[in-house]
């Protein structure tokens, strides 16, 4: 991950950029798959001095970008809380991940020079079937029998691949292709 911090009106001092890495540097622990993350620093001259210093987080990888902004009466102030807020966003992202695949981004070790890894390929379970010719009735008692909530067979009544599945309202449904 290529952390990229910048200030305006304010001096940004080896520490506060050490603070800084410390702070947000932790993210791609959390998600793999973020490449850049950039942070601006801005001191802004305004009338309440807890909003003195504006901290703005941008976060940028493959198909993920999280963004953050905060501000404080001190910068160490508003990086702790932009911290806070972009730790939430990216667990957030990862429950999404979660739910979308059934599993998580695992974490990688940053190497020097690292270059982003492409995108994982979705993987495909494909099984073969043996298409029965049967009429809907047949098929309907088939799904029932099996405990299935779908069923592709062959329709003998309309001579051609069929999908027979069960409805949320308790009926049945069936899908008949038709070319267009």
């Amino acid at each position: 991950m290529e952390l990229n911090i910048t200030s305006k009106g304010i001096e940004l001092t080896p520490e506060l950029s050490r603070l800084i890495e410390r702070k947000l540097g932790r993210l791609n622990r959390h998600l793999s798959n973020i490449i850049e993350t950039k942070v601006e620093i801005t001191e802004e001259m305004t009338k309440s001095r807890q909003h003195r210093f504006l901290v703005r987080v941008s976060v940028n990888g493959s198909n993920t970008q999280l963004h953050g902004e905060e501000r404080g009466e001190t910068v160490l102030a508003a990086v702790n809380k932009v911290a806070k807020v972009m730790q939430r966003q990216v667990e957030h992202h990862k429950g999404k991940l979660r739910d979308k695949k059934g599993k998580v981004d695992s974490p990688v070790k940053e190497k020097p020079n690292q270059t982003a890894e492409p995108p994982v390929e979705r993987k495909y379970i494909i099984k073969q079937l043996d298409v029965k010719p049967m009429p809907v009735s047949e098929a309907t008692d088939q799904m029932e029998l099996l405990g299935y909530d779908f069923f592709f067979f062959y329709s003998t009544d309309t001579e051609k691949l069929s999908l027979l599945y069960r409805r949320k309202d308790g009926n049945y449904g069936l899908i008949e292709p038709e070319r267009g």
